[in-house]
């Protein structure tokens, strides 16, 4: 069994898949909402409100589409679903250093720079953890 046919991996992903997407929705009302009541904004506010703009409907396609996959045991392999997936995490992590550069810019660049550091990290233990594993056991042996 490869590591994606996993049944108890894939209802992981799926766990986090949803629960960071969902978080990054968060962020994005949270980040934008002060620039609502703005009469006029910098490019970076502006950056900011439009990468969340196209970030938040982006993010809550998979949030739903994640329901269906637990629901099925088994995750799409729609194109389009990764397509979305890609370009909603990159919009939303495009508007989260937008709106830490607007409040001041050496904290979008520590965010950018601590952005990129945690996806190296989360990679390299993540493809670690799963070449010094082996096989899950089935969920029905004892000790499972």
């Amino acid at each position: 069994m490869t590591v994606s046919e996993d049944p108890q991996l894939i209802k992981e992903w799926l766990r986090q898949n949803s629960l960071i997407y969902s978080g990054l929705i968060l962020v994005g009302v949270y980040m934008v909402q002060p620039f609502l009541t703005t009469a006029s904004l910098d490019l970076s506010a502006r950056i900011c409100v439009v990468a969340f703009s196209v970030a938040i409907p982006l993010l809550a396609a998979p949030v739903v589409v994640n329901r269906q996959e637990s629901f099925r045991g088994r995750q799409t392999k729609a194109v389009s679903v990764t397509i979305t997936q890609v370009v909603a995490q990159t919009s939303a992590f495009v508007g989260v250093v937008a709106g830490f550069w607007h409040i001041l810019w050496i904290a979008g660049v520590a965010v950018l720079i601590s952005g990129l550091a945690g996806v190296a990290v989360h990679s390299t233990g993540y493809a670690r953890l799963e070449r010094d594993q082996g096989p899950t056991p089935p969920a029905d042996e004892p000790g499972s």
